[in-house]
């Protein structure tokens, strides 16, 4: 028997589609969405759990005007709304400002209901943000029952955006560039590129089709996060953007205020939390992972971990599954190569 919550979940994942870029799929996404929630504007940013809240790995926007993206981006009170809730907030679309407040100087635009796309984990399950926007000359705010069907869908999308990024091949088809890195200044603008972070940007535009404003605000903000956080801000981005799983890191290069960001094939140590959680890898199954990665036949894993030999395989059956990988040396090429 087909459910609603089926068909929902049916539509979501055919709105997110496979090489589209973020303007579109948002759109697909604000279709989908809009009979059950009625908007103007959508951005949906999507977090690892293994790397927690901060700055989002992949991010659907359509109907935002740049200047408010900007914002939204540089000082954005979502993370702090949304960590400690556990139904979705109304906020005014203007960082937590009270509401008919101004903002950036214009009129006010409206409200702003965040929807924190979490599992049964809580805060240690966050999958994103959705955030749903209403143009105060056009419709009323949004309210308690716009609320309560908005968190209705959460399961749905969460699961549709987990289909999104497993649906990818197992291993890359090519190797990828080479690690590059970008200096932010204190300004929060881009001061400096070396030449092999120029194809992983060229990457991002070609296949994701990002804004400029939003590839600049995106950077000023992981810029931020690096001055503000007492450890490095680090994503790992799913290779269903730019063909390769993409580990970013931040970190201040010193007291003037740049920031030295590194972008890089997130392979090994970088890459396995987050795939653990996007395949839904238990924790038996990634230890059984890390001891592939260092080299040991389930004979080996089976004494290390006091096993049977049949659990062991039994759990490299269900890890082959999972990731729709063909065997050991397909798996081990996908997280190591």
């Amino acid at each position: 028997m087909v459910t609603v919550g089926d068909r929902l979940h049916r539509k979501l994942r055919e709105a997110l589609l496979p090489g589209a870029g973020l303007e579109r799929i948002g759109a697909e996404l604000s279709r989908v969405i809009a009979p059950v929630v009625a908007h103007d504007a959508l951005r949906c940013g999507v977090m690892n759990p293994a790397t927690g809240w901060g700055v989002t790995s992949m991010a659907f926007w359509h109907g935002y005007d740049p200047g408010l993206g900007r914002a939204l981006l540089t000082v954005d009170g979502v993370t702090a709304d949304v960590r400690e809730r556990t139904r979705p907030t109304v906020a005014v679309a203007g960082l937590g400002l009270r509401p008919r407040a101004p903002l950036l100087g214009r009129e006010p635009i409206g409200t702003e209901l965040r929807l924190a796309l979490r599992d049964a984990r809580g805060v240690r399950g966050v999958w994103g943000v959705l955030c749903l926007l209403r143009a105060a000359d056009i419709r009323r705010p949004f309210d308690d029952a716009d609320a309560a069907r908005l968190s209705a869908l959460a399961p749905a999308l969460i699961a549709a955006l987990r289909g999104f990024v497993t649906a990818s091949p197992c291993t890359p088809a090519e190797p990828g560039p080479p690690p590059g890195m970008l200096v932010i200044g204190a300004d929060d603008r881009v001061r400096a590129t070396t030449p092999q972070a120029r194809p992983w940007l060229d990457a991002m535009t070609a296949r994701l089709a990002v804004p400029d404003w939003l590839s600049e605000s995106s950077f000023a903000s992981l810029a931020v996060a690096a001055r503000e956080s007492p450890r490095a801000p680090r994503l790992c981005v799913p290779s269903v953007g730019v063909g390769w799983w993409t580990a970013i890191e931040a970190q201040p290069l010193g007291e003037e205020g740049d920031v030295a960001v590194v972008i890089q094939r997130a392979t090994g140590a970088l890459l396995l939390p987050s795939y653990c959680d996007w395949y839904g890898i238990t924790a038996r199954e990634r230890q059984v992972i890390q001891q592939l990665q260092r080299g040991d036949a389930p004979k080996q894993i089976a004494r290390a971990f006091d096993l049977s030999v049949h659990t062991v395989n039994d759990h490299l059956k269900a890890i082959f599954r999972k990731t729709g990988a063909a065997g050991r040396d397909e798996l081990m090429a996908a997280v190591n190569a």
